[in-house]
């Protein structure tokens, strides 16, 4: 009978310092990516295309379906100018993305990179970040699509009781669709990657459309007129503004954490995430120039959905607005899902490397996906939908996402520093100019994102802090 494993010595125990700035060689991250948690990997089943949806579909609809009606009222009619701001600081990070994609093509995403550039303490400081991240914009943008299915309702002369669409802090007792939204995505993704990423792409196929169909309404009743005065509210208003709608722009990092799902990662990952940013930032400014052109600014709002309102204003069709409520639903999930995959992607790294428990890690045999993993974070993140504000939540994610990507930035100087000669099948264009400006971008961002908000995101650093130390420090596999 064997006999039971040995506590380690305690003179041999790791220092905290040795411990937090420890880094994890690259080939390492890329061997345990092929042999998986027990033996058993993810499946390499996506081409450049479904990486390319994956990252369109956790991006596109958010900023403009979601959040619009509060970045109005901040910004004025400049929100267009707010989208060219976060867009072009989003840009600033794809590009570090990209490079770091293709040379060190995992799940793991920005927290793999950090852990390969800057060791295990900012590592964790970055997973954490993520999961604050995506959880949290999953929860969001479930959060807004409950506004879309009470539109949906009201055509046939029906409303959604405030108790049963809004969370406490708006009045209700619980948002029954944004919970149901979460749930469903969660089923879509436990049969494999290549089933949810079929599905994700017919929902961006009508998202898209949706879009595109938006346009040709809102510029029938375009009046210039909408756009004076420009920014009432100044630089500081479309500042602010562009702080809040950063985390519609989060998609191409999801695309990132299907590293270890794609069937040529170094060549297709870098594509994806270029294309699709390019792609998400130009329909955003399009379709945020029409609404303002077809609605004065003072008239939106953030307790409605604001582009479904200008259908209905401009049309006068009330079956029209059913069918762009149910397109929008439609795209609305379409992020849920994508970032709810990313959400399960990321864990799995971190439960590999020890930092979160191993049932996190977990794949099954049948359907190569982390099936444990993918429900407990669907049941966490379908609470948190159906009970906190939508407000809250869209600046809690923009905060975490701004370290995560200001993170990505440093990494790719770093690593260019560090390791010259690795393969890279894609290097950022004026290094290190454009790592540098992503990373005060970034940190221009996050210093317009509310006092409550930097509070918010403190007490969940110090949660982290606590759960790594008693938990991550001693269950670290890196020697």
């Amino acid at each position: 009978m064997p006999s039971a494993p040995s506590r380690p010595d305690p003179s041999t125990v790791t220092s905290l310092r040795h411990q937090l700035t420890r880094r994890k060689p690259i080939d390492q991250l890329q061997s345990e990516a092929a042999s998986g948690v027990d033996g058993e990997p993810l499946r390499r089943t996506l081409g450049v295309w479904h990486l390319t949806m994956i990252s369109v579909g956790a991006t596109l609809g958010t900023g403009i379906l979601v959040v619009l009606g509060t970045a109005v009222p901040l910004a004025g009619p400049a929100v267009w100018i707010s989208f060219v701001v976060a867009g072009v600081a989003a840009l600033l990070s794809a590009l570090s993305y990209a490079e770091m994609a293709g040379a060190v093509p995992t799940s793991g995403s920005s927290y793999s990179y950090t852990y390969a550039t800057m060791g295990e303490g900012i590592a964790w400081v970055c997973g954490w970040c993520l999961v604050l991240e995506y959880a949290v914009s999953v929860a969001a943008v479930a959060v807004g699509a409950s506004e879309y299915v009470d539109e949906t309702l009201r055509v046939f002369g029906l409303h959604l009781p405030a108790a049963l669409s809004a969370p406490p802090g708006d009045g209700g007792v619980v948002n029954l669709p944004a919970a149901a939204l979460v749930l469903i995505a969660t089923a879509v993704l436990l049969p494999g990657a290549r089933e949810s990423a079929w599905v994700n792409t017919l929902m961006v196929m009508v998202k898209i459309a949706l879009l595109v169909f938006f346009v040709v309404v809102a510029f029938s009743a375009f009046r210039a007129g909408n756009f004076e005065p420009l920014a009432p509210m100044g630089a500081a208003g479309v500042t602010a503004a562009a702080s809040r709608l950063f985390f519609s722009y989060i998609g191409f990092d999801a695309a990132s954490t299907a590293g270890e799902e794609a069937k040529n990662p170094r060549r297709d990952l870098p594509r994806a995430i270029i294309g699709s940013i390019a792609l998400i930032t130009a329909l955003y400014i399009l379709v945020a120039i029409a609404a303002i052109g077809a609605r004065p600014w003072t008239s939106f709002s953030s307790t409605e959905a604001s582009l479904v309102r200008i259908v209905v204003d401009v049309t006068g069709q009330p079956l029209v607005a059913l069918v762009f409520s149910i397109g929008a639903v439609i795209a609305i999930a379409s992020v849920v899902l994508t970032v709810l995959y990313g959400q399960t992607r990321i864990l799995l790294t971190m439960a590999r490397d020890g930092l979160v428990p191993k049932v996190f890690g977990r794949v099954s045999h049948r359907t190569g996906t982390p099936i444990a993993n993918t429900l407990i974070v669907g049941v966490v993140v379908t609470i948190v939908a159906a009970l906190v504000p939508l407000g809250e939540l869209a600046d809690a994610t923009s905060i975490g996402t701004l370290v995560a990507f200001a993170l990505v930035n440093v990494s790719v100087i770093i690593l260019r520093r560090s390791q010259p000669g690795l393969e890279r099948s894609y290097r950022v264009p004026f290094f290190p100019v454009v790592p540098i400006l992503g990373t005060l971008s970034c940190a221009l961002l996050a210093v317009f994102l509310g006092a409550g908000t930097w509070i918010a995101f403190a007490i969940w650093m110090l949660a982290g802090a606590a759960l790594y130390a008693l938990y991550g420090r001693r269950h670290s596999t890196l020697p």
